[in-house]
């Protein structure tokens, strides 16, 4: 069925959601918008699904979530009575039409059989896969787009261990999704029904409780009655009430909250990207910081799984941290704690994914632990967490990716922007008694391990015309591989797409012990390497770029160098 005859289905459908209903007459003198809409289903991806809301079948709105939820719980069926009794919890953030979708969802659920549990306001993601664990529950979802403006959302889906779903769940689905014809006609059970038949029950304040107190076993020392002040915004999202609790349950008392920020609000109005990740996400925080003289500056996105940091300079200004540097910050605190308390496990085993800096690495070996690469993605984390706790082969230590995702213990497991704010108000502390600032802890273990550098460019090029231009820029450098870059030859290619890794300097080709994915990484001589992805959850292709040189000032230079260098090979891009 192409796009006109799709959207014709839409149009002539009687029951059609009003509001999507008006939205579609708006458009139907718009073929270009139409197609966009209608040509295609709404991607089914290896974690759920994310996409902008609205009418058509390549947009989240009422039938698409119902058409997802449906390819659920035929998988749910398909695992007997016992799994359809345990259910699926279900969580939602701050953003348009998420409580909405809720129960949405649980009616598709009830339509089956299967018990939901859902939370009665909006929560964190990690308290959501703290809930699956704690519950124990089959499944659970999350109604979240994560840090994505505010016309998006999505959904995701966890397994019965409380981590994303596995790629061979995540398979089945699909193929149970797409066997739905019509997904204007997948059938629900209304909510007064779905009560009185113990389908839906609401949950709350027990579970906030329960994940407080679990966040009271990350402490590793007493925070000491101190001066310290910490400035806190979460970006109007879901962790407004629980890191306050957090911090204060850990000892401290000067936090400071951003108020324009803390209530909130689907809009994002006082921000342009609610991405920590994102420098301008922190302007309000640095007013309070500077109004405040404020040591620590925190900001979680609307979901509550990643976190920023922004710390004093040497000439005063705030400085925003990548996520490499929280995490190297954080990694260095454990290893060291735990050494000092003699906990450090001899099978302990740090986690990190493939565009994650070095440095990490190299910390972790200095402590005789050992670091295991993952892809790109905290779900290949939280994998790896089960296989060691299966195989009782690891004891697993800190998980980080560069993109502000962190998990200190596992109570969780999904990055834990909660867990992270808490943990690393704790390492700020630990060097703010020793009148030393987190930016110079900072520059004191690149002085100790090396000068590792690392920088991103994202591009977003939306729609089927940026789908292809994506692909024709992953095509580029897998066809015709360069040989070096801003004078750094290229020695290694890995493809993860093949699964292979092509040394160049030896001539051999070996296997990448990792799932394919579509994903290149080229090391070059000296330390540096340059990974290009395209997003699995947004349209936009990221190319990530690292370098560790003889200074801090040499390594900037040559990052610098670098990436401007390869962006203009791809397609003539110039940033």
């Amino acid at each position: 069925m192409n796009y006109i005859e799709k959207s014709q289905q839409w149009i002539t459908y009687s029951n059609l959601n009003s509001e999507l209903k008006s939205e579609l007459h708006t458009i139907l003198d718009q073929p270009k918008e139409l197609e966009d809409r209608f040509y295609k289903a709404l991607e089914f991806g290896t974690g759920g699904m994310r996409g902008e809301l609205g009418v058509g079948t390549n947009r989240l709105n009422t039938y698409t979530v119902r058409k997802a939820i449906d390819g659920l719980a035929r998988y749910i069926v398909e695992q007997g009575e016992e799994a359809m009794r345990r259910g699926v919890v279900v969580a939602y953030d701050s953003r348009y039409k998420s409580e909405e979708f809720a129960m949405e969802i649980a009616q598709v659920l009830g339509h089956y059989q299967i018990k939901s549990y859902v939370f009665d306001a909006l929560r964190p993601t990690p308290e959501l896969s703290f809930a699956i664990r704690y519950l124990n529950t089959f499944a659970g979802i999350v109604i979240t787009a994560s840090h994505n403006p505010p016309e998006y959302n999505g959904i995701k889906i966890y397994a019965e261990d409380g981590g994303q779903m596995p790629l061979e769940m995540a398979d089945i689905i699909t193929s149970y999704i797409n066997q739905v014809e019509d997904e204007l006609l997948i059938p629900v059970v209304e909510y007064e029904t779905l009560l009185k038949a113990g389908l839906l029950q609401m949950i709350g304040e027990e579970f906030d409780k329960a994940y407080l107190a679990a966040l009271d076993t990350l402490q590793l020392r007493k925070v000491a009655k101190s001066d310290m002040k910490i400035v806190f915004t979460p970006l109007h999202g879901t962790a407004h009430r629980l890191v306050p609790e957090g911090l204060k349950r850990f000892g401290f008392e000067h936090i400071i909250l951003v108020e324009e920020q803390m209530t909130p609000d689907p809009e994002f109005s006082t921000v342009f990207s609610p991405n920590p990740e994102e420098h301008a996400a922190f302007e309000y925080a640095i007013r309070y910081g500077e109004k405040h003289d404020a040591d620590l500056l925190l900001a979680t996105d609307p979901d509550a799984d990643r976190l920023g940091v922004a710390v004093k300079n040497a000439q005063g200004q705030y400085e925003v941290l990548t996520g490499n540097q929280t995490g190297a910050l954080m990694l260095h605190y454990i290893l060291e704690q735990k050494r000092r308390l003699g906990t450090l496990p001899v099978n302990g085993v740090v986690l990190k994914t493939i565009v994650t800096s070095e440095i990490g690495r190299t910390i972790a070996q200095d402590y005789g632990i050992e670091a295991i690469d993952t892809l790109t993605g905290f779900k290949f984390i939280g994998e790896k967490i089960k296989q060691f706790e299966e195989q009782s082969s690891h004891t697993f230590l800190f998980g980080y990716e560069e993109s502000y995702g962190y998990l200190i213990k596992d109570f969780a497991r999904d990055k834990d922007a909660v867990q992270a704010a808490v943990f690393v108000a704790e390492v700020a502390a630990y060097y703010h008694e020793q009148r030393i600032t987190l930016h110079t802890a900072l520059l004191n273990l690149m002085n100790r391990y090396g000068y590792y550098q690392e920088d991103l460019v994202s591009l977003t090029l939306k729609g089927k015309d940026g789908a292809i231009q994506i692909q024709e820029m992953m095509d580029q450098v897998r066809q015709a591989p360069m040989n070096e870059v801003a004078g750094k030859k290229v020695v290694v290619i890995e493809d993860y797409l093949s699964g292979q890794r092509n040394n160049y300097q030896t001539g051999v080709i070996s296997q990448i012990n990792l799932p394919t994915s579509n994903v290149l990484k080229l090391y070059l001589e000296g330390d540096a390497w340059i990974t290009l992805r395209p997003s699995g959850t947004e349209p936009k292709i990221k190319f990530y770029f690292s370098v560790k040189e003889d200074t801090l000032d040499l390594s900037k230079g040559v990052l610098r160098k670098l990436k401007e260098e390869f962006m203009n090979t791809i397609q003539g891009v110039t940033i």
